[in-house]
């Protein structure tokens, strides 16, 4: 039985989703195949009960908040054992499955969101899916296609090893208290790569560098490399940093000849 405790206030930018109905939304986008999840901000539990009913699923919380953790642990005896009270941004979440693969899951604080995503870049072979609430400007960004305005660092970065879907948007009244923005529920799937062909760390410098400057041409923005012209398209470096896709920024790392 549940007992009676005082809930947390919002913290770290969050808010509380108190909406039962998108809760359970939630929950049930994660695949049917997956055993173990790990929820990253918690809070009162509101996500994580929804998740609990699955008694096939293992489940991990990791959470920063005190109060948040002592709420949980008042009231959710099932995840005794389970609740990290921790930064996922530092802590190594990769040992607590025995390092096998896991499901990345939350409303995500919309300070850190971005930071969080990073954060799954660093174990993308080990998650092979997350289901997270974004500000609605921010899943939108995630999931954007080459040539939209909202196409940056972030979307090329995920869709390099992930297909992300955007699944549905969130009003803020559902929420205590509520945002001044949207939010919104994305889907990202591993889609089965496990390195680039590549140079990664050249890769992620070339696209940040681009998108730093991406009012200009390839050709300007990038002026600290030279590329062998011959292993890329002729038009390339004309282009603006928005236009190119993953396999596009793949063959420009290739190219590169020096770093100048």
């Amino acid at each position: 039985m549940q007992k009676n405790y005082v809930r947390p206030k919002k913290h770290l930018g969050q808010h509380f989703l108190k909406d039962e109905s998108i809760a359970h939304e939630i929950a049930v986008s994660i695949s049917d195949s997956i055993t173990n999840i790990l929820e990253i901000g918690p809070g009162t539990g509101m996500l994580t009960k929804y998740l609990l009913k699955n008694e096939n699923q293992n489940i991990y919380v990791v959470e920063i908040d005190r109060e948040s953790v002592e709420f949980l642990n008042n009231n959710f005896p099932q995840l005794e054992g389970k609740i990290i009270s921790n930064d996922f941004l530092t802590y190594p979440v990769e040992s607590l499955f025995n390092n096998e693969k896991f499901t990345v899951i939350g409303n995500f604080p919309y300070n850190i969101s971005s930071q969080i995503l990073f954060r799954v870049l660093e174990f993308h072979n080990q998650i092979p899916e997350v289901v997270g609430m974004f500000q609605k400007e921010v899943a939108e960004r995630i999931a954007s296609k080459p040539g939209k305005k909202a196409y940056g660092i972030l979307s090329v970065l995920l869709q390099a090893f992930y297909n992300i879907e955007y699944l549905f948007t969130v009003e803020p009244h559902v929420f205590n208290p509520p945002p001044k923005v949207q939010s919104a529920v994305i889907r990202l799937r591993h889609n089965g790569t496990e390195k680039l062909n590549c140079d990664e760390k050249l890769f992620k410098r070339i696209i940040k560098t681009a998108f730093n400057q991406r009012r200009k041409t390839l050709r300007n923005a990038l002026s600290v490399f030279s590329f062998d012209l011959e292993k890329i398209p002729e038009n390339i470096l004309s282009k603006r940093a928005e236009q190119l896709s993953v396999e596009d920024y793949i063959q420009l790392t290739n190219a590169v000849k020096v770093v100048l």
